[in-house]
């Protein structure tokens, strides 16, 4: 049974950093699309970054410049580094899989609060 779990949310001033972790269990990690996705309050859930199995990296607009998406095959773990965090990063920020046959599985989610 394939598990993502998400640790390293929690609440920082703006300007400031996180880092969100994504430990998977249960499948081949480093065939996969790995990516983190967020949702805020009242708003669709949205896609932040993606990574490939060949490390081919994609970012929404709103974060390019901002934040590092990254992985570790030996650990099973994908990053999220966080930097200059804006109110508007406020969100659950959700772990997500794909494989290669196109099984998807969620993480739980961990909430990122940026105050003002």
């Amino acid at each position: 049974q394939v598990q993502l779990v998400e640790s390293g949310g929690g609440l920082v001033q703006a300007g400031g950093s996180l880092r969100l972790s994504c430990a998977a269990s249960g499948t081949i990690f480093s065939i996969n699309t790995m990516g983190w996705y967020r949702q805020a309050p009242g708003k669709q859930r949205e896609l932040v970054a993606r990574i490939t199995s060949e490390l081919i990296t994609n970012y929404a607009d709103s974060v390019k410049g901002r934040f590092t998406i990254s992985r570790d095959n030996v650990k099973n773990t994908m990053y999220l580094q966080m930097n200059s965090l804006k109110p508007e990063d406020t969100a659950v920020y959700y772990c997500y899989s794909i494989s290669p046959l196109r099984y998807e599985h969620w993480g739980q989610g961990t909430q990122v609060t940026v105050s003002s």
